[in-house]
Order: C-alpha cells, then structure tokens, then sequence
C-alpha cells in the first residue's frame, strides 16, 4: 500500500485569497473568490468562500494575500494551513 501513495502525486488542494479576519487565537479567515459562468446567462459570476485556515504563529494581517493548503481536519471548521505568504497588506 506504501507503494501506491509514493508515486501518487500530492492530492490535497492549494488556493490562493485574501485575509478576511484574524480575531481568533491561531485562526485566519481567507475569503476564496471562484469565477464560474452561469448556465443559462453565460455571464461570469464571482462567488466567495470563507475557509478558516490554521496561523500557528498568529503572523497574519487583514489584506495579506496567501495560498493555503488542505490539511487534516484542526477543529470543528478548520482544514486549512497556511503554505506561504504572497503578499502583505499595505
């Protein structure tokens, strides 16, 4: 079984988004936006999802761009971790 999992590349997914909220202790909230077309108007839609993502260190700011990763489930709504920091808020 060991052998099937090292040549399967990484599964868990990687986003990218903005900083929405760091009020809680080790916890971030990244708003993902997703632009999809719409069925019938084929107008492109935004639609916006807030992940909580785990800030062991508590070094993020409202406005910072990151990307995060999927991880094992930390608490009742966080299966986020932080990958890097793309952009820090002005």
């Amino acid at each position: 079984m060991t052998d099937q999992n090292e040549n399967r590349p990484n599964p868990r997914k990687i986003r990218e988004g903005l900083v929405v909220s760091t009020s809680m202790d080790k916890t971030a909230v990244v708003a993902i936006v997703d632009r999809v077309r719409h069925r019938r108007y084929n107008k492109t839609v935004q639609r916006t999802k807030k992940l909580f993502v785990h800030d062991s260190d508590n070094d993020l700011n409202v406005g910072d761009r990151v990307r995060i990763q999927e991880t094992r489930p930390l608490s009742k709504k966080k299966r986020w971790r932080i990958l890097e920091i793309l952009e820090r808020a002005r």
